[in-house]
Protein backbone atom coordinates (compact mmCIF):
# COMPACT_ATOMS: atom_id res chain seq x y z
CA UNK A 1 0.00 0.00 0.00
CA UNK A 2 1.32 3.46 -1.12
CA UNK A 3 1.91 5.94 1.67
CA UNK A 4 -0.31 8.36 -0.77
CA UNK A 5 -3.19 5.87 -1.15
CA UNK A 6 -6.94 6.35 0.10
CA UNK A 7 -6.29 3.65 2.19
CA UNK A 8 -3.09 4.54 3.91
CA UNK A 9 -4.75 7.80 4.15
CA UNK A 10 -7.94 6.36 6.06
CA UNK A 11 -5.47 4.27 8.26
CA UNK A 12 -3.52 6.74 9.31
CA UNK A 13 -6.31 9.53 10.09
CA UNK A 14 -8.40 6.71 11.69
CA UNK A 15 -5.21 6.26 14.01
CA UNK A 16 -5.21 9.40 15.39
CA UNK A 17 -6.32 9.87 18.97
CA UNK A 18 -8.51 12.47 20.12
CA UNK A 19 -7.97 12.56 23.36
CA UNK A 20 -5.22 11.61 25.73
CA UNK A 21 -2.43 12.06 23.32
CA UNK A 22 1.42 11.88 24.30
CA UNK A 23 1.76 15.90 24.45
CA UNK A 24 -1.31 15.65 26.41
CA UNK A 25 -0.15 12.88 29.01
CA UNK A 26 3.50 14.88 29.18
CA UNK A 27 2.16 17.81 29.83
CA UNK A 28 -0.27 16.83 32.65
CA UNK A 29 2.80 15.28 33.89
CA UNK A 30 4.58 18.30 34.13
CA UNK A 31 2.37 20.28 36.02
CA UNK A 32 1.74 17.64 38.61
CA UNK A 33 5.70 17.58 38.56
CA UNK A 34 5.62 21.27 39.92
CA UNK A 35 2.75 20.01 42.77
CA UNK A 36 0.21 21.99 40.42
CA UNK A 37 -2.77 20.35 42.24
CA UNK A 38 -6.46 20.28 41.19
CA UNK A 39 -6.27 19.59 37.69
CA UNK A 40 -8.78 17.33 36.01
CA UNK A 41 -7.83 15.45 32.78
CA UNK A 42 -10.35 15.51 29.89
CA UNK A 43 -14.02 16.57 31.41
CA UNK A 44 -16.77 15.58 29.71
CA UNK A 45 -19.25 17.99 31.58
CA UNK A 46 -17.51 20.59 30.52
CA UNK A 47 -18.67 22.45 27.36
CA UNK A 48 -15.62 22.27 24.25
CA UNK A 49 -14.14 19.15 26.62
CA UNK A 50 -11.15 20.75 27.81
CA UNK A 51 -8.02 18.50 27.56
CA UNK A 52 -7.66 19.87 31.60
CA UNK A 53 -9.29 22.18 33.79
CA UNK A 54 -8.84 23.33 37.52
CA UNK A 55 -12.78 23.68 38.52
CA UNK A 56 -11.80 26.14 41.46
CA UNK A 57 -10.43 28.56 39.63
CA UNK A 58 -12.11 28.05 36.37
CA UNK A 59 -9.05 27.61 34.05
CA UNK A 60 -9.78 25.46 31.06
CA UNK A 61 -6.81 24.39 29.01
CA UNK A 62 -7.08 23.49 25.49
CA UNK A 63 -4.06 21.58 23.49
CA UNK A 64 -4.90 22.40 20.05
CA UNK A 65 -3.62 20.25 17.06
CA UNK A 66 -1.55 21.87 14.47
CA UNK A 67 -3.49 20.09 11.75
CA UNK A 68 -7.19 19.53 13.67
CA UNK A 69 -7.45 23.53 14.45
CA UNK A 70 -5.45 25.04 11.47
CA UNK A 71 -2.40 26.63 12.59
CA UNK A 72 -1.10 28.87 10.02
CA UNK A 73 2.26 28.19 10.98
CA UNK A 74 2.23 24.63 10.43
CA UNK A 75 -0.83 23.39 9.12
CA UNK A 76 -0.61 21.04 5.47
CA UNK A 77 -3.80 20.99 3.78
CA UNK A 78 -4.03 17.77 2.12
CA UNK A 79 -3.58 17.66 -1.30
CA UNK A 80 -6.66 15.25 -2.17
CA UNK A 81 -10.18 16.25 -0.97
CA UNK A 82 -9.09 19.79 -0.05
CA UNK A 83 -12.85 20.52 -0.30
CA UNK A 84 -13.65 18.27 2.62
CA UNK A 85 -10.69 19.13 4.67
CA UNK A 86 -11.29 22.83 4.61
CA UNK A 87 -14.99 22.84 5.39
CA UNK A 88 -13.85 20.54 8.15
CA UNK A 89 -11.10 22.59 9.91
CA UNK A 90 -13.07 25.98 9.13
CA UNK A 91 -16.30 23.92 11.60
CA UNK A 92 -13.47 22.98 14.33
CA UNK A 93 -11.82 26.65 14.32
CA UNK A 94 -15.72 28.56 14.35
CA UNK A 95 -16.68 25.56 17.39
CA UNK A 96 -13.48 26.51 18.76
CA UNK A 97 -14.44 30.49 18.92
CA UNK A 98 -18.09 29.49 20.02
CA UNK A 99 -16.54 27.55 22.83
CA UNK A 100 -14.07 29.96 24.33
CA UNK A 101 -17.37 32.56 24.17
CA UNK A 102 -19.45 29.89 26.21
CA UNK A 103 -16.64 29.45 29.03
CA UNK A 104 -15.45 32.97 29.58
CA UNK A 105 -19.08 33.73 29.46
CA UNK A 106 -19.63 31.49 32.16
CA UNK A 107 -16.73 32.85 34.26
CA UNK A 108 -13.65 30.44 32.75
CA UNK A 109 -10.22 31.56 31.32
CA UNK A 110 -9.49 29.59 28.57
CA UNK A 111 -6.19 29.05 27.60
CA UNK A 112 -5.42 26.94 24.28
CA UNK A 113 -2.20 26.03 23.50
CA UNK A 114 -0.79 24.94 20.06
CA UNK A 115 0.65 21.25 19.46
CA UNK A 116 3.38 22.94 18.05
CA UNK A 117 5.14 24.85 21.28
CA UNK A 118 5.74 21.27 22.96
CA UNK A 119 8.33 21.07 20.85
CA UNK A 120 10.45 23.52 22.45
CA UNK A 121 11.05 22.60 26.57
CA UNK A 122 11.21 26.19 27.33
CA UNK A 123 7.98 26.89 26.11
CA UNK A 124 6.57 23.69 27.56
CA UNK A 125 8.02 25.20 31.15
CA UNK A 126 6.46 28.52 30.23
CA UNK A 127 2.82 27.41 29.98
CA UNK A 128 3.38 25.50 33.17
CA UNK A 129 4.53 28.31 34.76
CA UNK A 130 1.35 31.03 33.20
CA UNK A 131 -0.96 28.05 34.06
CA UNK A 132 -0.49 27.89 37.65
CA UNK A 133 -0.05 31.22 37.95
CA UNK A 134 -3.22 31.35 36.85
CA UNK A 135 -4.93 29.05 39.39
CA UNK A 136 -3.05 30.84 42.27
CA UNK A 137 -4.65 33.97 40.95
CA UNK A 138 -7.71 33.00 40.27
CA UNK A 139 -8.42 30.26 42.97
CA UNK A 140 -10.92 31.05 45.43
CA UNK A 141 -9.63 32.41 49.16
CA UNK A 142 -9.76 29.24 51.50
CA UNK A 143 -12.65 30.24 53.85
CA UNK A 144 -11.29 31.66 57.43
CA UNK A 145 -12.96 29.85 60.41
CA UNK A 146 -14.63 32.07 62.51
CA UNK A 147 -14.52 31.47 66.59
CA UNK A 148 -18.42 30.74 67.93
CA UNK A 149 -18.96 32.87 70.74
Amino acid sequence: MDDRSPEKRSATMRAVKSERTKIERDFIGLLRSKNITGIENFPKDIIGKPDMVHRDSKVAVFIDGCFWHGCTKHLRMPVTNKDYWEQKISRNRSRDKKNNIVLTGSGWLVIRIWEHSFKNLRLMKWWTTRINNHIRYRAPLPKTQSASP
